[in-house]
């Protein structure tokens, strides 16, 4: 005695659709037809269903567990491990996920947030792209600078945003006007520019020496999205990026074993 499709469809909790679909990729065909042209079930059909429910379970694809139930020569075994790592390393990047999101809920928690009207009044052309904020979540979340200066920045009131970007503008101003005349990144103009970024980092986020500008910056030239945090796309040029990268190191490497700023990190209101 078989079963029918809906005897097996109640019995292993799938869909009659789901059971067609697996006999017409030839994963799971009946054994038998009743005399109606029906499809009949039985007991080894059933026990391979469960070990196809068991892979799919598992997030193997059926062309994967047609190889595995069908080939002699499949090794299940070392494809099943091969699955564990994968699910292992899923675990982890799902948990970083939900920590940058438990990161980002106390921010909005504790900040004082903007209207999309007063973003677009303060922010103007400057647009936070969110792939790219999970990103430097994700990247650098751990780190107590990033901690520290996603504290401040959700602290800072609607006029501390107006005055930050204020600066930000005028000093966007003097880059581009360096790098249109042709000011050689290493020299003392656009090094100072790099020098007034930095401080103002520090400013208004986190206290920022100079190693630690060194790897904004590589970000700057490597990540088109964090860049435009700086210089938005209409007003960047080809190279600018990579100019203020070397301008950052440069800078960098004059300061190197230089005083520190008692005032860094201190916000000037």
């Amino acid at each position: 005695m078989g079963y029918s499709v809906g005897q097996v469809s109640s019995l292993a909790g799938v869909t009659v659709r789901t059971l067609h679909h697996y006999d017409k990729a030839g994963l799971l065909s009946p054994s038998d037809r009743s005399h109606a042209g029906y499809r009949l079930y039985d007991d080894a059909d059933l026990a391979r269903l469960q070990q196809i429910l068991f892979y799919r379970e598992l997030g193997f694809s059926l062309d994967e567990i047609a190889a595995i139930l069908d080939d002699p020569q499949a090794n299940a075994l070392e494809q099943l491990h091969a699955r564990q790592r994968q699910l292992r390393d899923e675990i982890v990047r799902l948990q970083r996920l939900a920590e940058a999101a438990e990161r980002a809920i106390e921010v909005q928690r504790t900040g004082v947030s903007l209207t999309p009207e007063e973003r677009f009044e303060v922010f103007g052309e400057i647009t936070f792209d969110l792939s790219y904020a999970t990103h430097a979540q994700l990247k650098l979340g751990h780190s107590d600078a990033h901690q520290e200066a996603m504290r401040r920045a959700s602290a800072h009131t609607k006029e501390d945003w107006r005055r930050l970007m204020g600066e930000a503008a005028a000093w966007r101003t003097q880059l581009l006007a360096a790098f249109d005349d042709g000011e050689p990144a290493d020299g003392e103009r656009a090094t100072d520019l790099a020098e007034e970024h930095r401080r103002h980092l520090a400013r208004w986020f986190t206290p920022c020496p100079p190693d630690m500008h060194r790897r904004i910056a590589d970000e700057f030239a490597a990540d088109p999205r964090a860049f435009a945090l700086v210089v938005p796309p209409s007003q960047q040029r080809p190279g600018l990026a990579g100019y203020l990268c070397e301008a950052v190191h440069a800078n960098a490497s004059r300061r190197a074993g230089g005083p520190t700023d008692p005032q860094e990190g201190r916000e000037d209101r």
